[in-house]
């Protein structure tokens, strides 16, 4: 499965009001998000197995990764673009030595 299919896909199971998506989408991937540190806290707390983090982990970050496809269809961006510009400005900060840094310009 290619990045490309992932997105494609997600537009099928979509269901959301159009002319309120990315309020929508942004609200969602946000709570989805949430739902990845809710994973994480308990797994602190309770001390999980690796096993279940592991499927807890996979699960949220299935609905962060279909938020964030759907959110590319909603605004036209394509997702291996965005991937692609992300590893980008990351080697590019990477050569530079800044990785380690903090703020978005740099």
């Amino acid at each position: 499965m290619t990045l490309e299919d992932y997105q494609a896909f997600t537009r099928t199971t979509a269901i959301f009001p159009a002319d309120r998506a990315l309020e929508y989408l942004g609200l969602g991937l946000a709570s989805e998000a949430g739902e990845v540190a809710g994973v994480l806290k308990k797994w602190i707390r309770d001390g999980t197995d690796d096993e279940t983090l592991k499927a807890k982990l996979e699960a949220e970050l299935g609905d962060v990764c279909w938020y964030l496809a759907e959110l590319c269809n909603a605004t036209g961006l394509d997702l291996a673009a965005v991937f692609a510009a992300n590893m980008r400005k990351l080697s590019d900060r990477q050569q530079r030595g800044v990785i380690a840094g903090s703020g978005d310009d740099r």
